[in-house]
């Protein structure tokens, strides 16, 4: 029996949690136990994407923007892994939207089917800088942001929950416009741990930039919803820090912050104390 949550069910859940006061969090999950301690922590999402599998691989989760495999057939794959232990959450899939080997409405019917709940576009352009050439040449050649915006309004008519990342006002603008349900504004690579980013925005500038696409996607569409993610925004102190400083934004989303910076530090810690033992 499937426990796929219809839109408006999921809808009625994140809603439900905004109006008693407490924040939407969701998670990213790489593994299955990723994902089954995430629900018993009490998370509200849960999303799957390449970057997952990579990152608890011990790889930069950029490594999901690069050509080590195909990123729409392992969200697949690490579905067989995921969705058979989650029982009350709904799973997102991360969907490659930019794939010229896909077409998407069939392959959003198939996530359906799978039991997935929504999706989120994931890879990204967006995390490639627009005024390099190589994302020039990207939007020039059929495969830029318009593609992504494109596969969430085709899962939106599908009536699946849609969370699209954006990286400024104007791609707010088009997600709420195409249909999303929850935007994700997000702050760029997640800094922290062993194989997080460096080089990042400060907190403040980031709750700024998180406000402008609230702002932007508020005006296109009152009822969608606002949550923060990436780059300085790494614990759950930062993602505090973001909320209280900003109006109207009502979750976080952490992937590397709620799987990976956790289990470095566990697995360090442990194995330390293991060693502590003498003879």
């Amino acid at each position: 029996m499937s426990n796929r949550f219809t839109r408006d069910e999921a809808l009625d859940e994140l809603r439900g949690t905004v109006d008693e006061g407490d924040a939407i969090i969701g998670a990213g999950a790489g593994t299955g136990i990723s994902a089954k301690f995430a629900e018993r922590g009490g998370i509200d999402l849960l999303i799957i994407y390449n970057s997952g599998r990579y990152r608890m691989g011990g790889r930069g989760s950029l490594a999901g923007l690069l050509p080590y495999g195909d990123a729409n057939e392992i969200v697949v794959e690490m579905g067989h892994e995921v969705l058979p232990v989650v029982e009350e959450t709904p799973v997102l899939a991360g969907v490659n939207g930019t794939d010229p080997f896909r077409q998407m409405d069939v392959f959003i019917e198939d996530l359906k089917r799978r039991g997935f709940s929504g999706v989120q576009n994931f890879p990204t352009v967006g995390l490639i800088d627009e005024d390099s050439q190589f994302r020039r040449n990207l939007e020039e050649t059929g495969m830029g942001y318009d593609k992504e915006v494109e596969m969430i309004r085709e899962a939106s008519e599908q009536e699946m929950l849609t969370c699209p990342y954006v990286f400024d006002t104007d791609q707010a603008r088009q997600m709420a416009e195409a249909g999303a349900d929850v935007v994700v504004a997000h702050m760029g690579l997640t800094t922290s741990g062993d194989i997080g980013a460096e080089t990042s925005l400060d907190l403040d500038t980031a709750a700024d930039r998180v406000q402008a696409i609230h702002d932007a996607a508020k005006d296109v569409n009152d009822d969608v919803m606002v949550i923060c993610h990436g780059g300085p925004i790494a614990w759950p102190d930062d993602a505090a820090h973001v909320l209280e400083n900003t109006e109207g934004v009502v979750g976080f989303f952490g992937a590397s912050s709620i799987e990976r910076l956790p289990t470095e530090e566990a697995i360090e810690n442990q194995a330390r104390e293991f060693k502590e033992i003498e003879l």
